[in-house]
């Protein structure tokens, strides 16, 4: 998406203070120590006693807080996530709008796997961009991981799961916000582009050779992604699916830079930053294709936290605008991808010092 002038980004995240380590997590049986060193996290948070609809509104308040935002200046609330919401044939995203005070924004909520919050930041780029009056939107995202449903380190080949939250606003900047106004504050990030790529070819990868059913869970007690890989692996091969998946992250990620006027080798481009799934999935999935279009340093934010759902995108945006990991002027590509699949990649450079910087391990970089 090429945008007609960057837009404002204010970004958090929050993270419950329950933590199981990776030690842990061998010692208990939960994992093996050879997938532990595959994996490359060092630890996962966990929320045992707040459902997922609280900590998106843990995160969306945070972020009214830093940003010094208004709930009821917001024209949308989109809300993404993975797992269980804490009801069912209920709304979370409108629960999440009522409990923050955004009586006045659509409230819509997003099933779009792991890519569910940066499909969110699309959604809200594009409304801004089309209804010049249209207040901020509010993207957030919130997914814990509990059995019996979700065992949260093997029911997934190439990832394992942690609890968070994300709330991202998108919002106009400079004289396009109406300075003086509810719209006008000053953002974390500016976002220049934004680009999606979709491979509907792959949502058998989540399906395997399953027939639809009538009721939740029908398939199995527990989810189950390693079965269901397992049948596509044995239909298709795990070549049809490195090769797909480099096609559209080689693609989402150059037109994404030549809609933010850059180049791969572009000094300003500082970084390359890649999902939260597991170390050895990304050095033969994502990091390939992606180092065929940019020599940026490619950046794991993920080690101490992660796949957390739907937000992965979300909550790398929440640390660089939480740290000095860019200096001001300095881009980033963010990089995604869910199932489905769909593939996003989004642009971004620093605004300003962070108002608060958020104490998070060193960053894992891969070479």
């Amino acid at each position: 998406m090429r945008l007609d002038s960057p837009l404002g980004l204010s970004a958090t995240a929050w993270y419950p203070d329950g933590l199981q380590t990776t030690e842990e997590a061998v010692a208990a049986g939960d994992i093996d120590a050879r997938t532990a060193r595959e994996l490359g996290y060092t630890s996962l948070p966990v929320s045992e006693d707040i459902a997922s609809p609280d900590m998106a509104v843990e995160a969306a308040n945070r972020l009214f807080t830093l940003s010094g935002a208004r709930a009821d200046a917001l024209s949308l609330v989109l809300h993404a996530s993975v797992h269980h919401q804490g009801h069912d044939a209920w709304s979370a995203p409108h629960y999440i709008a009522h409990r923050i005070g955004a009586d006045r924004a659509v409230p819509i909520g997003l099933l779009q796997q792991c890519n569910g919050g940066a499909i969110g930041i699309e959604l809200a780029a594009s409304r801004l961009q089309g209804d010049p009056v249209a207040g901020p939107a509010l993207v957030t995202t919130a997914d814990r991981f509990l059995m019996p449903s979700w065992h949260r380190w093997r029911s997934d080949y190439g990832m394992a799961a942690g609890d968070a939250a994300t709330a991202v606003l998108v919002h106009r900047t400079g004289s396009a916000a109406e300075p003086g106004s509810a719209h006008a504050f000053t953002p974390d990030l500016l976002l220049h582009s934004l680009a999606t790529r979709t491979a509907s070819e792959l949502e058998v990868m989540h399906r395997g050779d399953d027939e639809l059913n009538a009721t939740p869970m029908g398939h199995s007690p527990m989810v189950d992604v390693r079965r269901t890989k397992r049948a596509f692996i044995k239909a298709y091969g795990v070549d049809f699916f490195v090769k797909t998946a480099a096609d559209r992250i080689r693609a989402v990620v150059e037109e994404c830079l030549a809609d933010a006027g850059l180049t791969g080798d572009d000094p300003r481009l500082h970084y390359a930053v890649i999902p939260r799934l597991g170390a050895k999935a990304m050095n033969e999935a994502y990091i390939p294709p992606l180092k065929d279009v940019t020599s940026a340093e490619v950046l794991d934010l993920g080690r101490a936290t992660g796949h957390v759902g739907a937000g992965d995108l979300n909550a790398s945006l929440a640390d660089l605008a939480r740290s000095d990991l860019l200096r001001p002027g300095a881009h980033a590509l963010v990089l995604n991808g869910g199932g489905g699949f769909t593939f996003t990649a989004a642009v971004v450079s620093k605004r300003r010092p962070p108002a608060i910087r958020t104490a998070r391990p060193d960053p894992y970089r891969f070479t």
